[in-house]
């Protein structure tokens, strides 16, 4: 074997500049405590005063300031905090007071609005005469920090970060404390900002002569296929002696293998001197960062002494040209419309305190309905989201907070700027918003005029513009601003074209349309608008007003939508009790709303066709029929809607717009069928029953047990079909078994009083017309915990989750013995399959069922392929006679029975698929047991068990001609195998186990195609993590199974991002290996990814379980009929 360390962490999501080689950056987020302070009573306040910032140091006994105060009494937590999402609700009639969300912070509330932060670390005597830095990402707001009672200074902005050098004040070998008051009393937004600590927080460690803070700066000149890659390091020295140093900077593929180098740098320095290099690295053919494929690159700056590095920062960078023209954005030079949101920083159950899953959650759900631009509206961004949009494809206008050319906030723009300027995902910088004082007069010209010139001696790579509620105005800002933007006043855009057509013009808040998820009609008591692009604020417009000017016209640049999501405060139209706004495509929780299938059909080449509202009316006894308004939102060319199967009319789509009926309700199905350039689509809403069951759709079931890492999990109800229940307010509870807690709970509702913090053992959140949503967040100790979601008189949704411990994730071993060579190794060409796992066929003859068609017994496996299928998926279980858990017991499922049925398979001309469970019983997520004659077994001992087993299963069947044509070793095996050796926590093992299975099959049969098979259909996030670890461990396959059910694996929608995202990032074959409901849908995205790598399909157990091809007395029916059309449509002859 041989121990290969690398940095692996695809869930930790890394920041953009991460500690390197003797630089140390250290997260101290853990263990701070808390109390509140009081703004009008300093003897609640722990006796500060102005004059205890001012006094001598030491000066501050008696206060919260001395590093001896007793803080045992006050309330330990982590950061990122928002304490101002934990309070309750306060009425009170004034405008910042709502425009907050009615949260008792500001200057009314004194008792609530000054927090105490105070957090005790250590630090070696060893590491004494290098440099010490504290990092502070974001606090809201007005902060006063000192460390061991030595003030450190005030950071006013509670957006932008703040570093301070405490090398002076650091104790060696004993305590630090660090103290931050945080002064939330007074507002800098109309709209909820939390209130804290609210970012991370690091210790940064570095020797005297360093590469300065954001002292990297990264940019690219591309012509045709050659780069060059500018790298601007600035060097400070704070040693008391000059010095003799060189800068050495390389570039790595993310893989780590260098791909090329500048010319090391010589540099002398003087004391309290800073430096800049500028050094080229040239590159040929880079992969271009883009929306679909966000490539990015490592840039390496060492800083280096005699030949010895003594820092080094890595910097994440991609190649790409953005071009900004009267025409058009253009990317890599391919013109790109911007489909584009504002949003606030705030998310349901944790308020402004995102942990950083949520960012690449949020920006994945932006993508999801087409949005490619990100505005960071009013505010610096925190670097996390920054890291998901770069990650993810995501352009960002970089917002500063004011318009102001003041000390304050040139300081605060300089700040964002050189954080953010070697970003891949910036495109554009964005000086303020809707300054209505200033922005149309002299004032605004001469500060827009400096922060321009700020900005080209910053960053000279981009422009710049700024959100003007203005209309065809050509004053003030307007007659300097590169690139003019208009708030709104979407009329005066063609006008004002028409007078400036040189500038560059972009909707920067557009459409504004407020809607509340799953309403019907305006309801002012509860303060509910109608769920449909009909309501706007007098300001604004509807999204087909403002959408259908700006696609048709290329002067438009784009436009971002006021918003992606929505947020706290601003309730609009409507005030108490409406704690937040209505105006986001989707809710707070980022459940879409109606006005999200708008966009998406018309932002998106999806096949999108969506009917609104729901089904689930009522006519009320002796009333007439109660008339529905049905929208239907599509990109198809015509749809034709039909009432329990009864067309209702036939009607064109028009380009940007949507379609209305007017229908009379009655209970059943409402269907629209629509063809898009002759290709047939369907959708339908359904009457459904009473709630039976609570469904719990867990977004990530694999997390690193680091403390930090989430998970979103979605609660729905169905009815005894399995269909959700869009009406459901059912309250939901929720309980956690192991290391894990929950960290938020929400449900969307505008107008909702619920706590979306609780108490340990109180989790609980009402649904909000059929969803609601906790966030969950992992422990530090490996292993599994278990979350249950539970309503009175329903059956209880539960998941499990695996945690991973990180270093597990981070040292990969590769045992040599079973590593493939030649003909083994080689990648193999993945069929076609429309395949049906039969495994049962057996044991239900057994029973004396027999099988028809069309009045013809028959053997099953003639009838299925009859009407299209042509592959068998056989399942294998070592020695099912053991009686232990769920078994088929003996005579099935082993390996006889399985060589039997391989025979009946091959003999029909039908393609074989074996799946080893490697467990005598069921294998699953939830379930991976080692076969009882593995028991006991050393882990080198195990692995060749089961070399021995997957070899004789092969050779076996390749003796009696039976040779399967696909193999997965294992079963739905993103939690593991043969636990618990090769469980996901020992995830190196895992991989180890794997290849020795897969070693075993191409042993045998080289030519075998291997697949690796997880139940992760609609977790995106997930299953890449899993993939990359096996692929970083040297495991072989040629194609990606899934498994996909709706209950456990999220909508349509989110298996047919997960699939193509998982096509584009490794350009393997995918196969859906496991479904059963929802069957035209799963076959229309398996077959249809792009590049030709959906390769199909394979139903679990259609001849007995959910929907089968078979009724009960063995008649074939519909389900399996479609299958008639189907293999007609998909597969190729």
């Amino acid at each position: 074997m041989r121990l290969h360390i690398a940095a692996f962490f695809v869930f930790a999501m890394l920041s953009c500049i991460c500690s390197f080689a003797q630089r140390k950056q250290i997260n101290i987020d853990n263990n701070w405590k808390f109390a509140f302070g009081h703004a009008a009573n300093p003897e609640k306040d722990f006796n500060y005063s102005i004059k205890t910032i001012f006094s001598k140091s030491g000066g501050a006994a008696g206060t919260a300031i001395d590093a001896r105060f007793n803080d045992s009494s006050w309330r330990t937590l982590n950061l990122p905090h928002d304490w101002a999402v934990e309070l309750p609700f306060a009425y009170v009639d004034n405008f910042d007071v709502e425009s907050h969300g009615y949260k008792p912070v500001g200057g009314l509330f004194p008792a609530t609005s000054i927090g105490w932060y105070r957090k005790n670390f250590t630090v070696a005597k060893a590491d004494s005469g290098r440099r010490f830095q504290l990092q502070f990402d974001g606090i809201f707001r007005d902060a006063n920090l000192w460390i061991n009672g030595f003030y450190l200074g005030n950071n006013k902005s509670g957006y932008v970060g703040v570093n301070y050098d405490v090398t002076d004040f650091i104790n060696y070998d004993r305590s630090n404390v660090i103290t931050v008051r945080v002064d939330a009393t007074q507002y800098e937004g109309w709209f909820y900002e939390g209130a804290g600590i609210y970012r991370h927080v690091w210790l940064n460690s570095y020797p005297n002569t360093h590469i300065a803070t954001d002292g990297v700066f990264a940019y690219a000149n591309i012509t045709g296929n050659n780069a060059t890659l500018n790298v601007e390091t600035t060097v400070a020295n704070e040693y008391t002696a000059a010095g003799n140093y060189s800068v050495n900077t390389y570039l790595t593929d993310r893989a780590g293998v260098k791909i090329g180098a500048a010319k090391e740098t010589a540099l002398a320095i003087n004391t309290n001197e800073e430096k800049t290099i500028k050094q080229i690295v040239n590159v040929t053919n880079p992969t271009l960062w883009s929306l679909e494929n966000p490539y990015l690159y490592r840039v390496v700056v060492e800083l280096k002494q005699n030949g010895v590095i003594v820092d080094s920062k890595k910097l994440r960078f991609g190649f790409r040209t953005i071009e900004i023209k009267p025409n058009g954005v253009f990317l890599n030079g391919k013109h790109v419309k911007l489909f584009g949101t504002n949003n606030h920083q705030d998310h349901a159950g944790v308020g402004s305190a995102l942990p950083d899953y949520l960012q690449y959650y949020r920006i994945g759900l932006l993508k999801e309905f087409g949005s490619n631009a990100y505005r960071t509206s009013h505010n610096a961004p925190t670097p996390e989201l920054l890291d998901a949009c770069d990650s993810l494809g995501m352009l960002v206008m970089d917002e500063q907070r004011l318009l102001n050319s003041g000390a304050e906030y040139m300081d605060q723009f300089q700040r964002l700027v050189k954080r953010d300027r070697s970003r891949t995902s910036v495109f554009m910088w964005s000086i303020g918003n809707e300054e209505g004082w200033i922005h149309s007069n002299s004032f605004g010209k001469r500060i827009a005029e400096t922060y321009i010139s700020k900005l080209k001696q910053l960053d000279p790579t981009r422009t710049c513009t700024y959100a003007a509620d203005l209309a065809n105005v050509y004053k003030g800002v307007n007659e300097v601003i590169p690139v003019r933007s208009f708030n709104y006043r979407q009329f005066a855009v063609a006008d004002y074209h028409k007078d400036h057509p040189n500038q560059p013009i972009i909707g920067t808040e557009m459409g504004s349309t407020v809607t509340t998820r799953g309403e019907l009609v305006k309801d002012s008591i509860r303060g509910y608008v109608p769920d449909q692009d009909i309501t706007a604020p007098w300001w604004a417009s509807r999204a087909e007003e403002w959408w259908k000017l700006a696609a048709t016209n290329d002067f438009w640049l784009g436009g971002f939508i006021w918003t992606g999501f929505d947020y706290r405060g601003e309730p609009t139209p409507y005030k108490w009790p409406n704690i937040n706004s209505h105006f986001g495509i989707m809710d707070v929780c980022g459940f879409p709303k109606n006005i999200y299938y708008y966009y998406q059909s018309w932002w998106t080449d999806k096949d999108v066709l969506h009917i609104s509202p729901h089904w689930n009316h009522r006519n009320e006894w002796g009333q007439p029929k109660k008339q529905i308004d049905v929208w239907v939102n599509s990109n198809a060319d015509d749809v034709e809607l039909f009432l329990n199967g009864k067309s209702l009319g036939k009607k064109d789509m028009p380009r940007n717009g949507h379609l209305q009926w007017k229908v009379e309700f009655e209970p059943g199905k409402l269907e629209a069928v629509a063809y898009k350039k002759g290709k047939k689509l369907i959708s339908k809403v359904e009457t459904t029953g009473v709630p039976v069951e609570v469904v719990l759709t867990p977004y990530k079931t694999t997390m690193l047990a680091d403390g930090k890492d989430v998970t979103v999990m979605n609660v729905t109800v169905v009815d005894r079909e399995g269909r959700e229940v869009p009406v459901a307010d059912n309250l939901i509870k929720f309980k956690i078994e192991g290391d894990a807690k929950i960290i938020g709970v929400g449900n969307g509702d505008p107008s909702s009083h619920e706590a979306d913090k609780c108490t340990e053992g109180t989790w609980q959140r009402s649904l909000f017309n059929g969803k609601c949503q906790v966030i969950i967040q992992s422990g530090t100790k490996a292993g599994i915990f278990k979350v249950e979601a539970s309503a009175n008189n329903l059956f209880t949704g539960s998941t499990d989750v695996i945690m991973v411990a990180p270093e597990k994730v981070s040292a990969i071993t590769i045992d040599e013995k079973y590593k493939l060579k030649g003909e083994a190794a080689k990648p193999r060409v993945v069929d076609q399959m429309m395949g049906a796992d039969i495994s049962f066929l057996p044991e239900l003859e057994a029973r004396g069922i027999k099988f028809s068609d069309k009045g013809v017994t028959k053997d099953a496996i003639e009838i299925i392929k009859e009407h299209g299928i042509n592959y068998v998926r056989l399942r294998i279980f070592h020695d099912p006679a053991q009686d232990s858990g769920y078994s088929p017991k003996k005579g099935f499922c082993d390996l006889n029975y399985t060589k039997q049925m391989a025979k009946r398979v091959k003999a029909a001309g039908l393609k074989l698929l074996l799946d080893f469970h490697y467990s005598d019983y069921w294998a699953d997520p939830g379930k991976q047991y080692k076969p009882a004659a593995w028991k006991g077994l050393s882990f080198e001992e195990l692995k060749k068990a089961l070399y021995d087993y997957t070899k004789k299963v092969m050779e076996e069947l390749k003796a009696q001609g039976t040779t399967p044509d696909m193999v997965q070793v294992g079963n739905e095996i993103n939690h593991g195998i043969v636990w618990p050796d090769g469980n996901v926590s020992n995830i190196d093992q895992l991989a180890q186990l794997l290849c020795a299975g897969t070693a075993a099959v191409k042993a045998v049969d080289p030519t075998v195609q291997m697949m690796l098979h997880v139940a992760l259909g609609g977790q995106n996030n997930e299953s890449v993590f899993f993939i990359d670890n096996m692929i970083a461990r040297g495991v072989h396959f040629d194609v990606i199974g899934q498994s996909y059910y709706p209950k456990w694996h999220g909508t349509l929608a989110d298996l047919e991002n997960n699939l193509k995202d998982l096509v584009r990032r490794y350009n393997k074959d995918v196969i859906v290996v496991e479904y059963s409901a929802l069957k035209e849908e799963v076959n229309k995205i398996a077959f249809s990814l792009p590049n030709g790598k959906g390769k199909g399909t394979c139903i679990w157990e259609p001849l007995s379980t959910w929907e089968q091809f078979f009724d009960r007395d063995g008649k074939s029916n519909k389900y399996l009929l479609m299958y008639d059309e189907m293999s007609k449509n998909y597969l190729k002859k």
